[in-house]
C-alpha cells in the first residue's frame, strides 16, 4: 500500500553499514531522509550517494539524519562505497541499509515493477520529528535526484511547522513568504511585526519571519 503524506513513517529494524538500528529510535528526535537507489555498482547512484556525503553538513545544520537503502546485501554495500569514495572524492559519512529480503522496500512501496522488475526506484521520504511523512517523491532509475532541491523543500517544511506561512512557487530560503488564508489581517498584525502586502485578500506576502 502507497505511502502518503500524514502518514506515520513505517518502522523497522534492519542491518546497516553502520551497525542494526531501530528506525524510529535513530531518527530520535530529527528529521530524516530515506532514500532508495535501484542497486549497487551502478553509475547514477554512485554519483547520488557521493553528493550526499559530501553535503551532509548542509543537513546536519537543518537536524536531519540520512539513511539509503536498496535491496543489495551488506558485503555489497562495503564494497561499493571504497568506489564512491574514490570516483567522488568523498567519504560516505551515514548508513545504507542492506535490504536483501525487501523487508524495507516493501514496507515502503519502493519496488515498481512495471518500472525496474524487483529493484528499488528512486523514492524518498522526509520524515518530521513526529515520525510523519512529509514528503514523498519517485524518480525513474535513469534520473539522478537534485539534493539542492531536497534541502529547499526541508527549509521549507522546517519553517511552515513554525509559521503560519507557506512557501511560493520557487522559494528560496530568505526570501518572501506567504501568510496562510486561515489567518486574518488583523492576526497576521499580530503574527508578523515585519509587516505584509496585500495582493489579494488571498495572496500575502511577508518577509521570512525566522530571518
Amino acid at each position: 500500500m502507497a505511502i502518503r503524506l500524514g502518514d506515520d513513517a513505517p518502522n523497522f529494524t534492519a542491518e546497516t553499514t553502520e551497525g542494526t538500528i531501530n528506525f524510529h529510535d535513530w531518527l530520535g528526535n530529527s528529521w530524516g531522509i530515506l532514500f532508495s537507489h535501484p542497486k549497487d555498482y551502478t553509475p547514477v547512484c554512485t554519483t547520488e550517494l557521493g553528493t550526499v556525503a559530501k553535503i551532509s553538513p548542509e543537513f546536519k545544520k537543518r537536524g536531519v539524519k540520512v539513511i539509503a537503502v536498496s535491496v543489495d546485501p551488506m558485503d555489497s554495500h562495503k564494497g561499493w562505497i571504497h568506489d564512491i569514495n574514490e570516483t567522488q572524492k568523498t567519504t560516505m559519512n551515514y548508513p545504507i541499509i542492506a535490504d536483501p529480503d525487501k523487508k524495507v522496500a516493501t514496507l515502503y512501496d519502493m519496488i515498481h515493477p512495471n518500472a525496474i522488475d524487483n529493484m528499488t526506484v528512486r523514492s524518498v521520504f522526509i520524515i518530521g520529528p513526529d515520525k510523519k511523512v512529509k514528503l514523498t517523491l519517485t524518480y525513474p532509475a535513469s534520473c539522478g535526484r537534485n539534493f539542492d532541491e531536497l534541502l529547499r523543500v526541508i527549509d521549507s517544511l522546517q519553517l511552515t511547522s513554525k509559521y503560519k506561512v507557506a512557501t511560493p512557487a520557487n522559494w528560496k530560503d530568505g526570501e518572501e513568504c506567504i501568510i496562510t488564508p486561515a489567518v486574518s489581517d488583523a492576526e497576521a498584525q499580530q503574527l508578523f511585526p515585519k509587516g505584509f502586502t496585500t495582493v489579494k485578500p488571498y495572496l500575502r506576502y511577508t518577509p521570512q519571519p525566522n530571518r
